[in-house]
């Protein structure tokens, strides 16, 4: 019995002295890691990433935040961080070439409404002012009609913009507004948004860019444009149909400020916010001079408008990659590439980032998404 005692005592004290075999070191993607979608610096990153992509486009609508869905940050060491965000957003009434500032511009209302998502990739390095948007891509889609007619059956619906009916909306419009306002006239530059309605007769609502014209007032035709002239303004008319050949119209039109450049082009948004961003390092701010260069590089990325989702009534809704499609890979390398930067900083020596694969949802973290601005489920993503 003493023998077994003392040969069951050995055996425990070699199982405890018994180390066990080193294990792998973590792979360089879990350096990715998931944040709270509702942190404060989360949506202060979320806001300037939204702004810049804004600012990148050359057509079409502002976007505004409806949440942060997933968000994942990868630290760098000296060189900051990179932010992996993937954010649901919804249209705004505001053109892209309003530059209007994002907290003035409202999302639409309900029939009227465009949502989607973007994915961005988006670095900061506080204690050397950077603030700068990588690579973003987003897909916007109109809310389904079907769903919109099933709480709103009067409602009006999405017109063709090719629809002459549409065309002689803006036309009648915007010579309304001419004969209005004689000292200076506009042409038409394009329709962006219509949509139709019966009200007493056809009615049709149309969003349509103007450029200033050189005709006089007293000119039969003002088509003769300069090739190079820009669009200065968004207007919004209406054209009522009604018995006996009567026709109700309304316009409003908005101009555009001019945007003088600021030096740096991009960088402007690199070097003047970072002094909002929540726990930023002042004294460093205050003691470091802000990047400044005329070689920045615009974001590589996009918005891809698609058209509303119809499922047939009793179907499944599609998943979340049929829906909104939204690819964001710089690379696809599991270790991650390496990104030149230099020239979001002074100084001659090389500054690179490293970039990994987009992180994927099982690694989302339990505080996301975060709250919606917009409740409704018809405009936000599955």
């Amino acid at each position: 019995m003493a023998l077994l005692q003392l040969v069951a005592f050995f055996t425990l004290a070699a199982c405890c002295m018994a180390r066990s075999p080193p294990g792998k070191p973590f792979p360089d993607f879990l350096l990715q890691t998931p944040l709270s979608c509702n942190d404060s610096e989360v949506l202060a990153v979320a806001g300037f990433a939204l702004q810049n992509i804004n600012k990148d486009q050359k057509e079409g609508y502002m976007l505004s935040l409806s949440r942060v869905h997933d968000v994942h940050r990868h630290y760098q060491e000296e060189m900051g961080s990179v932010f992996y965000l993937t954010l649901d957003v919804l249209e705004t009434g505001c053109h892209v070439l309003s530059r209007k500032a994002q907290k003035d511009c409202r999302p639409r209302i309900l029939h009227e409404s465009v949502y989607g998502q973007c994915k961005a990739m988006f670095h900061i390095n506080k204690p050397r002012r950077v603030l700068y948007l990588l690579a973003y891509n987003c897909t916007v889609r109109p809310v389904s009609r079907r769903k919109i007619h099933s709480i709103c059956p009067d409602c009006p619906s999405p017109a063709d913009l090719s629809n002459p009916s549409v065309l002689e909306a803006a036309t009648e419009s915007l010579g309304k507004f001419n004969r209005e306002h004689p000292s200076k006239q506009y042409s038409l530059v394009k329709v962006t948004k219509a949509t139709s309605q019966w009200v007493v007769g056809p009615a049709y609502f149309v969003e349509y860019l103007v450029k200033e014209s050189p005709c006089s007032q007293s000119q039969a035709s003002c088509s003769l444009q300069p090739s190079d002239s820009e669009p200065v303004g968004l207007c919004q008319g209406s054209l009522v149909q009604a018995e006996r050949s009567k026709k109700f119209i309304t316009v409003t039109c908005e101009f555009f400020e001019s945007q003088a450049q600021v030096p740096g082009g991009e960088n402007s948004a690199v070097t003047q916010e970072s002094k909002k961003l929540p726990e930023a390092d002042e004294a460093s701010q205050k003691n470091t001079a802000p990047t400044s260069s005329p070689s920045i590089m615009a974001p590589r990325g996009s918005v891809q408008h698609l058209p509303e989702l119809n499922e047939p009534e009793g179907s499944e809704e599609k998943s979340p990659e049929e829906a909104f499609p939204v690819q964001l890979d710089l690379t696809t390398n599991p270790q991650g590439d390496t990104l030149d930067v230099s020239f979001l900083y002074l100084g001659p020596e090389e500054k690179k980032l490293v970039v990994l694969p987009f992180p994927g949802k099982e690694r989302r973290s339990a505080e996301c998404p975060g709250p919606a601005t917009e409740t409704s489920p018809m405009l936000l993503p599955p």
